[in-house]
């Protein structure tokens, strides 16, 4: 999509969207104390040092895949996070979850792309363990890879606005669609409800 090649443009959603998985972190960092919440390769002995935000600045800054793939990866999140409501997103499993999506999404998305030890070397890992995450993330997303035109769109139309209405005053803020309405904060939109609207993901 030409216009996410606009440098302006992808600053704004990866600050966006650094902040949705901020929230829905937190969200279930709160919750665990109260479900059971099972854990995984991707969870950390403790919470990385780094924010999630400088986390996806700097994957955004080295990865060198298109654009594309990180709006790709937000639909895998979103993916994974339906298929696997016993692990959902917190703050020690978030980041080995976006550095694996965004791997994911560029060899799937790129003609040409980075291997397995680079994305490891960005992401702060080893590369056996980035082979382990690739692995798991592939067999919770049930290897359901394809993303469609319609569903890329829906995906960008919302960081779009939601990115948008951060600009906004707060007046007008508060009549947008905002995760924290929904108890289980939601990521995005539920792919299989045609109008994109009356159910988003719960993590």
């Amino acid at each position: 999509m030409a216009e996410l090649e606009n440098p302006n443009v992808m600053p704004n959603l990866i600050t966006f969207l650094s902040s949705l998985l901020q929230k829905v972190a937190e969200s279930n960092d709160v919750n665990r104390r109260f479900k059971a919440q099972k854990v995984s390769v991707f969870h950390g002995l403790s919470r990385p040092t780094i924010s999630i935000q400088n986390y996806l600045d700097r994957i955004y800054k080295y990865a060198n895949c298109s654009p594309c793939c990180f709006i790709v990866a937000y639909v895998y999140l979103d993916r994974f996070a339906q298929r696997q409501p016993s692990l959902p997103i917190n703050s020690f499993n978030v980041h080995r979850l976006l550095i694996t999506s965004v791997m994911v999404a560029a060899k799937f998305m790129d003609d040409m792309y980075y291997n397995n030890a680079y994305y490891a070397k960005v992401g702060g890992i080893s590369t056996t363990e980035m082979n382990f995450l690739e692995v798991d993330f592939l067999f919770g997303l049930g290897f359901q890879l394809n993303v469609t035109p319609n569903t890329f769109n829906t995906y960008y139309s919302y960081l779009k606005r939601e990115t948008m209405l951060q600009q906004c005053p707060p007046s007008t803020v508060e009549s947008s669609l905002s995760l924290g309405r929904s108890l289980n904060l939601h990521l995005c939109f539920n792919e299989e409800d045609s109008t994109h609207q009356n159910q988003q993901l719960a993590v």
